[in-house]
C-alpha cells in the first residue's frame, strides 16, 4: 500500500461512467416503471452510492478515505441505461476507484433487477472519464492529459 501520510488533504473529484445495454422491451418497461422487482433506477442509485463507500473492502490495497459526496445520474436511452457517477472527497488520495466502483455496481444492480425479464442485458464501457485535484492535477478523457476540461466526450450525448 502506498504511504500517503505526508500528503496534504486536498479537494478531489472523479467521474466515471458505465452503460447497461437492454432490449427494447426492457427500455419500455424501465420507462413505464413496470419491472417486476421494483424501481430499478432508485435501487441502482443507492447501490452505487453505497458501493463508493465500500471500496477498501473490495480492493485490498485501496486507502480508506472519506467519501464526502457521491452522486449517480442514470438516464434511460433507447439502447439502455447510461450511468454517470461523481465522487468527491477532501483527503490525501483520489476517488477514481470510488467513482468507477459506484458506476459499475449501479450497473450490476440494473442487470440484477432486469435479468429475469431479459437475460441478454449487458454491462459495458465502465471507465473513469475525469478527475480533478491532487498532485497530478486535472485530467479528462477528452484531452487525455492533465489540464483537461473535466468533461469527457461521449458519442451518445453529442459532445
Amino acid at each position: 500500500m502506498v504511504d500517503v501520510t505526508g500528503k496534504a488533504p486536498t479537494v478531489r473529484q472523479a467521474r466515471a461512467e458505465a452503460f447497461v445495454a437492454c432490449s427494447p422491451a426492457i427500455v419500455q418497461a424501465l420507462r413505464a416503471g413496470s419491472i417486476p422487482k421494483g424501481d430499478v433506477l432508485a435501487v441502482a442509485r443507492i447501490a452505487g452510492i453505497a458501493a463508493a463507500k465500500r471500496v477498501p473492502d473490495l480492493l485490498p490495497l485501496a486507502h480508506v478515505i472519506g467519501v464526502h459526496g457521491a452522486r449517480l445520474d442514470l438516464e434511460v436511452t433507447d439502447e439502455g441505461v447510461r450511468i454517470e457517477a461523481s465522487v468527491r472527497t477532501a483527503d490525501r488520495t483520489g476517488v477514481e476507484m470510488e467513482a468507477l466502483t459506484a458506476a459499475t455496481v449501479a450497473g450490476l444492480a440494473i442487470v440484477d433487477m432486469v435479468k429475469g425479464v431479459d437475460r441478454e442485458v449487458e454491462l459495458r464501457g465502465a471507465r473513469v472519464v475525469a478527475k480533478s485535484g491532487g498532485r497530478s492535477g486535472d485530467w479528462s478523457r477528452e484531452t487525455g492529459e492533465a489540464g483537461g476540461t473535466g468533461r469527457a466526450s461521449r458519442a451518445d450525448d453529442g459532445a
